[in-house]
């Protein structure tokens, strides 16, 4: 039985037209006029606006069954005609014939509706077409043939529009997968797809769905949007959209997280829009939907098994693939299971630059969930090792929200910046304050600076990129407080006044201990491995930090009239415990004779930050 067969036997379950409501209506001449040679434009795609009586349906129900005949016999014909115009031609033609036959009276509204219902049977996805048409609408949800929701500003509502049964939506489906050579049955009764447009599409069908078979579609404007757009949507200032534009020139690596229907793939298409057109590109996607602009971009889709269970290419082949492709920047669309480890090894190769997307609540939700994909490897590897690469190959993370009212926005832009006691740093840069409601309802607010200025700033400058003055509102460096130590890589080419600077800082406090004198005592605190000429730490074991922290105090104790041999209390912080041995040898040298009495405690996080493995303070008499 053919597929135009199964719809005609369903709906001849149509109840018969209503005589009294036929006699309501005198259009029949206008009906039966021949078709004009150039076919009439099809009525505007949204939901009816006139709302029909049970009577008048039943009465289009019943033209519909009448020209399946004829539509059957000519179902062939009609696939191989390549003009779309010549299938409406003919399409009208039918329904006209049909009208004028049994003497139906319908409106010109009713006949308009018929033929667009048939044509968009025969060539599209039948009672879809107008929702997909409609630019205003972002998302089309199908539960089951009776139930079907839009997304229209943001707020989610019910329409009017019906399948004839679950059969006819699985011949929807069927049409939506079958040009991707992807299958859905009861053997794999979930697919992921694409529209020719780029539109997102899901279906799931039985005996997952109770419900009958479910379509989500996530529609994609036929023009990708700008940064003017989503400006004009009030994602983000003008001013934020520039810093972000900055970070990608400078390469840093971005992941954009968010809830479902945030608008992540739509803000990484514009994120992708600041990459320098002479760089190659290459984008991984279970289901293409990024639409970069740009000349030399390669683009790969997985593939799904077929009916014999082989065949399957995966995102983590994919992304295998593409570091043999020469790529400057790698972007994967979605990062949901273990492909995350290939795209963390992908920014710590050397494709610095790169930008992924990722379910998640907050950022440092979607740290976390990083850590549970790399997990889904199947590698035993330890936390820590998972923390260190995540902290070392992401940088920043722009977190995108959709609010009560609708609106989707950027509510942060953080920093990833090192790791501490096995715990990834960050810090916000930017956080979005809603300081109202308007009239409308919307939200009102903006992101704003948090006062944090960033490590990576001085990659800006080393990558010879000149910031906007007052640079996007974020504060200038305060010499009085430590600067944490910045990623190795990020050391690689940068300018000796941006080194000297962070010198300079670090000598100004970090290590160089502080001493008092009260009650016939010296009281000398937060002493580190820092060479006392450089303001630098020394590198080396913890041995050498211990001689270098001892050379300090030392120097401390002396200054203030004491020595070494007059210490009766100590402090001492390790950074790794389980180096006390190494450290005691080295402290027992400096005190031959009576050792002074002292205990252990937790290390400071600015030393940490710092890179002490050492750190001491002593008490001695004056």
């Amino acid at each position: 039985m053919s597929l135009l067969q199964r719809v005609e036997k369903a709906q001849r379950g149509a109840n018969a037209a209503d005589p009294a409501a036929e006699a309501t209506v005198d259009a029949v001449g206008e009906a039966v006029q021949a078709p004009p040679e150039t076919p009439p434009t099809p009525v505007s795609p949204v939901v009816p606006k006139v709302a029909r009586t049970p009577a008048r349906e039943a009465l289009l129900a019943q033209i519909r069954e009448a020209v399946q005949v004829e539509v059957i016999g000519s179902f062939q014909s009609l696939l191989e005609a390549t003009d779309p115009a010549e299938v409406r031609t003919a399409i009208t033609g039918m329904i006209d014939r049909t009208i004028a036959k049994n003497t139906f009276a319908v409106t010109r509204e009713e006949r308009l509706s018929v033929i667009d219902d048939v044509v968009h049977e025969v060539t599209g996805l039948g009672p879809l077409e107008p929702l997909l048409a409609d630019p205003t609408i972002t998302e089309v949800m199908v539960n089951g043939p009776n139930n079907i929701f839009i997304e229209r500003g943001g707020k989610i509502q019910r329409v009017p529009v019906t399948f004839v049964n679950d059969e006819h939506v699985h011949r929807i489906i069927d049409r939506i997968i079958a040009p991707l050579g992807r299958r859905i049955d009861e053997s794999s009764p979930r697919v992921d797809a694409r529209l020719p447009d780029g539109s997102r599409v899901n279906a799931i069908i039985a005996p997952l769905s109770l419900i009958g078979p479910v379509i989500t579609i996530r529609k994609f404007a036929a023009k990708p949007f700008t940064v003017q757009d989503l400006i004009g949507f009030g994602t983000a200032s003008p001013q934020m959209f520039d810093f972000l534009r900055h970070c990608v020139w400078a390469r840093l690596n971005v992941f954009v997280s968010g809830g479902t229907g945030s608008g992540k793939t739509t803000f990484l298409n514009v994120l992708s829009s600041f990459i320098p057109p002479d760089e190659r590109i290459v984008t991984v996607e279970d289901a293409a939907e990024l639409q970069l602009r740009q000349e030399h971009v390669i683009t790969l889709e997985a593939r799904p098994a077929n009916a014999e269970g082989t065949g399957e290419v995966t995102i983590r082949d994919l992304l295998k693939n593409a570091m043999h492709m020469r790529p400057d920047r790698i972007i994967v669309g979605e990062c949901r299971s273990a492909e995350a480890l290939d795209m963390i090894q992908a920014m710590m190769t050397g494709h610095d630059g790169s930008l992924s997307t990722g379910h998640a609540n907050t950022t440092r939700d979607m740290l976390r969930r990083l850590e549970t994909m790399i997990l889904m490897t199947g590698y035993e590897l330890p936390l820590r090792a998972i923390r260190e690469q995540i902290a070392a190959a992401v940088d920043v993370i722009v977190h995108t929200a959709r609010l009560k009212d609708g609106s989707r926005k950027i509510v942060n832009i953080t920093e990833v910046y090192g790791i501490e006691d096995d715990e990834i740093l960050t810090q916000d840069i930017f956080v979005f304050e809603q300081t109202g409601v308007g009239e409308d309802g919307k939200a009102i607010g903006e992101l704003r600076p948090t006062g944090i200025r960033p490590t990576f700033m001085g990659v800006f400058k080393a990558a010879g990129i000149e910031l906007p003055e007052g640079e996007f509102g974020i504060p200038p460096q305060d010499p009085t407080k430590p600067v944490p130590r910045g990623k190795s890589r990020w050391s690689i080419g940068a300018s000796d006044e941006a080194a000297e600077n962070a010198a300079e800082a670090r000598r100004a406090v970090v290590g160089r201990g502080r001493s008092v004198t009260a009650g016939g005592m010296v009281y000398v605190s937060s002493v580190g491995p820092v060479d006392p000429d450089t303001g630098l730490v020394v590198r080396g074991d913890t041995r050498e930090h211990t001689r270098q922290c001892m050379q300090n105090v030392k120097a401390r104790l002396e200054a203030a009239g004491s020595s070494l041999d007059k210490v009766v209390w100590a402090n001492w912080c390790l950074r790794e415990p389980g180096e006390f041995d190494t450290f005691n040898e080295e402290w027992l040298r400096w005190f031959p004779g009576d050792v002074p009495l002292g205990q252990e405690t937790m290390m400071p996080p600015s030393h940490r930050r710092a890179g002490f493995r050492v750190s001491l303070g002593v008490i001695a008499e004056a």
